[in-house]
């Protein structure tokens, strides 16, 4: 599209909203409003759905495209997809139907098996169902992971040590979802993987997520800090473990019904990649993963979320 075209077209980035996530969000939208004025879009304006007056206001204000850059509940659920199916506006990224499934991942890992993609072993708990530690350290082993079906930003998630944890880590992980994953702890290469494009998606170069001292896992303070401190781009991996762990990634994409973009997270065992789970609306942040694999390509992030404005307008045209 001709920059003169960019420079009449309207932007609303949505961030913030009602899930935890919400600061993160705030964070992801702030990049993104700089990388669209710096792409060349003449009006940009950050809309937050949890203000009374968003309703009205996304109705009436004429915007060309909607940039979603919400977290969590209500932004990356399919939620706010739908209002804007019913309002006829384009957004970027999946709609109702691969937002929601993804954002479950109870739902999400039943896809992925169906699609031959390798999964942890795991069990899903409904409130009211009973936790039996001795016979989920039986099934899973001794150490295991336990995670609320429906959040991100690794908020609610507990690696248990030994069966006596599990009770407290399902009663705070229920404190954010009405479904709680317990899955065994894999050993192995944490990485990461985003897909972005239309039908011609590709997959970005492998992130080999880097353990820091004082953490066991990819947490909440880890994804924020310095990404050269915790992202290594080349991943330290065999080439076809890479080529491997990119085809797994399409595949979830596609299996989903993702569009735009994704990025599936993974931990590569002595068998393969093995995924943990898929994000429709990834981190947007300096520090963010799926801005380093982008920067990894040789491509700016205003060049990629330009791209992804276009994709949201070629679905309505398609």
């Amino acid at each position: 599209m001709p920059i003169s075209r960019r420079e009449s077209m309207s932007i609303a980035v949505l961030a913030g909203g009602t899930s935890p996530e919400r600061e993160i969000s705030f964070a992801s939208g702030e990049s993104v409003c700089r990388a669209l004025k710096q792409a060349g879009y003449g009006r940009v304006e950050t809309l937050d759905p949890a203000d009374s007056g968003f309703l009205k206001e996304i109705e009436s204000a004429s915007f060309d495209a909607v940039f979603i850059a919400l977290h969590g509940a209500g932004g990356e659920d399919g939620t706010i997809q739908g209002v804007l199916d019913y309002l006829h506006i384009p957004y970027t990224g999946s709609g109702v139907r691969a937002s929601a499934c993804a954002a479950d991942k109870d739902v999400s890992k039943i896809i992925f098996e169906h699609a031959g993609i390798p999964v942890a072993r795991g069990v899903t708990l409904c409130r009211g169902d009973e936790l039996n530690p001795d016979s989920l350290v039986a099934e899973l082993g001794k150490e295991c992971f336990v995670k609320p079906a429906m959040n991100g930003s690794s908020l609610g998630v507990s690696l248990i040590r030994h069966p006596s944890e599990l009770p407290k880590a399902v009663e705070r992980a229920f404190e954010s979802s009405d479904k709680v994953l317990i899955e065994q702890r894999l050993i192995g290469t944490e990485i990461s993987v985003g897909v972005l494009g239309g039908r011609d998606a590709k997959a970005l170069p492998v992130v080999e997520i880097m353990g820091q001292e004082g953490t066991d896992f990819y947490n909440k303070e880890v994804k924020y800090i310095d990404p050269a401190l915790v992202h290594r781009i080349p991943a330290r991996l065999p080439t076809g473990i890479c080529e491997t762990a990119g085809a797994l990634a399409l595949g979830a994409h596609r299996a989903l019904g993702c569009y735009g973009f994704s990025r599936s997270d993974f931990i590569v065992t002595e068998e393969g990649p093995v995924i943990l789970e898929t994000n429709t609306i990834p981190g947007m942040t300096e520090a963010s993963l799926f801005p380093d694999e982008i920067r990894h390509c040789g491509r700016t992030f205003a060049e990629a979320c330009d791209e992804m404005i276009m994709l949201a307008l070629q679905r309505v045209r398609a």
